[in-house]
Order: C-alpha cells, then structure tokens, then sequence
C-alpha cells in the first residue's frame, strides 16, 4: 500500500519516515507544488516521490497533515473518495494564538468527514508532537503509543496494520465523534506521550 500526504509540513514529514520504517512507499505533495519538495525528498530518500495534491489524494490511503484553516482548500480538488481511507491528522487550532476552533459541537474529524465525502475518515497521528511521532516507536522498552478512531472498522483494521507494521501500539478508542479527546488543544489525549510496555 502507497501512502498519499497531502501537507509536507512536520507531521506530513513524521508520517513520511514512518510509512518509510513500515515498508510503504510514499506519495508526499503540499499546495506549492513537487518541485517545491526536491529538498525533502532528498532527505527522506529511497520510496519517496513528491506529486500533486491530486496524485497524492488517489492513494489507498491518505493522510491529510496540513493546518487546520487550510483543510477545505487542501481536498476541494482531489478526486471523488470511492472509499479510500483518509486519515485526519489535523488538529482544530486556531494559529497563532492556538484556540479551538468553533466546530459547533462536532469532533474536527466529523468535519473533515464531511469535506470528504466518500472517504473512509480515521483520526489518527495528532496526539503526538511531530519530533516525537519521527524519532521512532520503541523507547524504553515498550511502545509509543497512536489512539485512533473511526466508524468504519475495515479502515481502522487497515490503518492500525500500517502503524503495527511501522511498530507503534494502537488503540481504537470508537467512533469517529469519540475523537475530540484526541484533539489539541483540548482534548485529554492530546500531546501526551504514553508508552505500552510489554
């Protein structure tokens, strides 16, 4: 499985070296452009190419890992989701004074989910602080810890095989409206680094 990035900031490189350590190639793209990404790609290396926004969003998966006021202009143009799985890696601040957005009521993912409509929407990836999510997931004997959520199961299996695979404990927390405990700021999950040990 090819993973597809769409944003190449911190998180869109973290999520990029892990899909490197699970064994998946990478599609990394971000609203400048790939020539914009020859730097990163260079440094990233061997299974990395960068593309389009489009080329990216075609993928099996997805991850969308850009600022939260620029998620509606990030997927208005990719093609129609058919079912892919899209994993939500933003988190509902407002920059630069980090407030929560107003999301009437809802998890940011149920609004993601409803930008993308046809995807197979995950939360996941957004707990953790990108250096940490980069630097690997074995520390102290144990496992770093990614929380997700989703109200398709096919999609978590899949996604928690891919963060299995790169060597991180997962654990599902429900539906994708449980996910605003994932969220920064706020939500009690939130940049906190929990270890699983054996």
């Amino acid at each position: 499985m090819t993973v597809g990035i769409i944003g190449a900031g911190r998180i869109g490189r973290a999520v990029a070296i892990l899909s490197l350590r699970a064994g998946r190639s990478v599609v990394i793209s971000n609203s400048q452009g790939p020539d914009s990404l020859a730097s990163l790609v260079r440094e990233l290396g061997s299974g990395v190419r960068a593309s389009t926004v489009q080329d990216a969003a075609a993928q099996e998966l997805v991850v969308l890992a850009v600022p939260w006021i620029n998620v509606p202009e990030a997927i208005a143009d990719v093609p129609p989701w058919n079912g892919r799985i899209l994993v939500d890696a933003t988190n509902a601040a407002i920059m630069p004074d980090v407030r929560p957005a107003d999301l009437g009521g809802k998890a940011s993912s149920e609004v993601v989910a409803q930008l993308a409509l046809g995807a197979r929407v995950v939360k996941g990836f957004n707990t953790l602080l990108a250096a940490v999510l980069a630097s690997g997931p074995r520390v102290s004997g144990g496992q770093r810890v990614l929380f997700f959520s989703g109200d398709d199961a096919l999609a978590k299996k899949a996604f928690l095989e891919f963060i299995s695979s790169a060597g991180f404990a997962g654990i599902d927390l429900g539906m994708l409206a449980n996910s605003h405990v994932q969220q920064f700021p706020g939500g009690p999950l939130a940049a906190i680094n929990f270890i699983r040990l054996p």
